[in-house]
């Protein structure tokens, strides 16, 4: 391990001369910066990995369910295990998407699951990221960068191999493919994850394409190659659905591809991940996962979600107003560690006014215990501090659901904050999978 702190520098200059950075727009801005590497891998025991991989299997299967049955016949609303108005007022629905069958019957390929270790430890879910979860890169290319500055670390210590992503990444998007060559389609360089869609199209030896690149005739979605179009089987693609095709959504969006919709809706082109996916990853639909897993798979959900309250329900909006200051209340339409809201760092009056703002849109929050979750430990100014961490863990699903044995560990560089994102200032960290031996 100390062989690693003493190439920190180096890992670091070698990620930003590759470009490892992330983007955010803010105030109508575009911001790119640097996304800090710490070189303390989180450990993680292979008898705990079994139980977290169960884990994942069995709550990315229910969610590929759920959104299955409520594009289709839409049995769990209509026997009473979710409002119809937490799937039909929620921003990631798309009426669009309604009666079309993916590929296989797939519609999460690429799940990112976020996670925290309690210190009572058990792993809770803090969030579902079914639409286009970022993030496998930076620890691919940071395990990469270890191994060439300190190859006898990794000698030395039983760490799972994590180089396979872009094959499970390939390995999924050809099992879906309709004929053709995969894609991965980027929005454009000032996109905030550019660097991961190039690194990725690299590792899986996907065509990394643009609009511009990209065309549908009669139905079939092509690649303009240099010399012939070719047909694309599988497009990957990190564009936001509602700029995804112009003439089926956002019609004054540039990035997307006329009639694409018109394909994938044809069965002609396979898309990972499917349009719609949102209605799953809203914070409002993650309340009833443990129910999902309970009605679609007949089984007692493995991980834990947060202790969550809706105050949609009376009952858990009377527990909300009574316990305000010692809940994170989260607002569903934001992400990116926005919107989230601690009762405790309110004034009186500020927290009269979250009661207010709660009571009169119930459906916009939601309002968790406080999970005092690990902390691990970074280097920072010459010295080991301790820093609040969580855990996204990247679920491939193809044939099979497959957990990546690695995932993306990231840490707040604040002492006195819960707030892990790469948006809201952290850092990131590898994450070592240990072997049995």
């Amino acid at each position: 391990m100390q062989d690693l702190l003493m190439h920190k520098d180096q890992v670091n200059e070698q990620l930003a001369r590759y470009g490892v950075k992330f983007g955010i727009y803010k105030d109508g801005k575009f911001n790119e910066r640097l996304f800090p590497f710490d070189p303390i891998p989180r450990q993680i025991e292979s008898r705990d990995y079994e139980i977290l991989e169960k884990g994942l299997r069995q709550r990315v299967t229910a969610l590929n369910l759920f959104l299955a049955d409520i594009y289709g016949r839409k049995r769990i609303l209509r026997d009473g295990i979710i409002p119809e108005e937490f799937v039909f007022r929620s921003p990631g629905y798309l009426a669009e998407c309604e009666g079309i069958t993916p590929p296989k019957g797939i519609y999460s390929h690429i799940s990112g699951i976020d996670l925290v270790l309690g210190k009572d430890g058990i792993w809770y879910v803090l969030e579902d990221n079914l639409r286009i979860p970022s993030g496998a890169s930076y620890p691919l290319i940071a395990r990469r960068l270890c191994r060439n500055c300190s190859p006898r670390t990794f000698r030395s210590n039983n760490v799972r191999d994590n180089r396979n992503y872009g094959a499970l990444l390939k390995q999924v998007m050809d099992e879906v493919n309709t004929g053709g060559i995969n894609v991965i389609f980027t929005p454009g360089r000032y996109n905030a994850a550019y660097f991961e869609h190039s690194y990725l199209a690299e590792q899986s030896g996907a065509v990394l394409a643009e609009s511009a690149d990209l065309f549908v005739e009669q139905g079939v979605l092509y690649y303009k190659a240099s010399r012939d179009p070719v047909k694309v089987g599988a497009v990957y693609r990190r564009v936001s659905d509602e700029y995804l095709d112009p003439l089926c959504f956002e019609p004054s969006s540039l990035i997307g591809v006329p009639n694409l919709m018109d394909a994938y809706r044809a069965g002609n082109v396979a898309v990972l991940n499917a349009p719609g996916n949102g209605v799953a990853d809203d914070k409002g639909i993650y309340y009833f996962v443990p129910k999902m897993i309970a009605y679609y798979l007949e089984e007692e959900p493995i991980l834990h979600n947060a202790p969550t309250f809706l105050p949609y329900f009376p009952e858990d909006m009377a527990y909300t107003m009574e316990h305000i200051g010692e809940l994170v209340i989260k607002d569903v339409a934001e992400a990116g560690g926005y919107g989230v809201i601690f009762g405790e760092n309110l004034s009186p009056a500020e927290l009269e006014k979250l009661k207010e703002a709660v009571r009169r849109e119930p459906r916009r929050f939601i309002a968790q215990t406080v999970i005092d979750f690990q902390d691990l430990p970074i280097w920072e100014d010459g010295t080991q501090v301790m820093r609040k961490a969580d855990l996204r863990a990247f679920v491939l699903t193809g044939d099979k659901v497959r957990v990546w044995p690695s995932g993306l560990t990231r840490f707040s560089r604040n002492p006195d904050s819960f707030v892990v994102n790469s948006s809201q200032g952290g850092g990131f960290k590898d994450t070592w999978i240990m072997t049995s031996r």
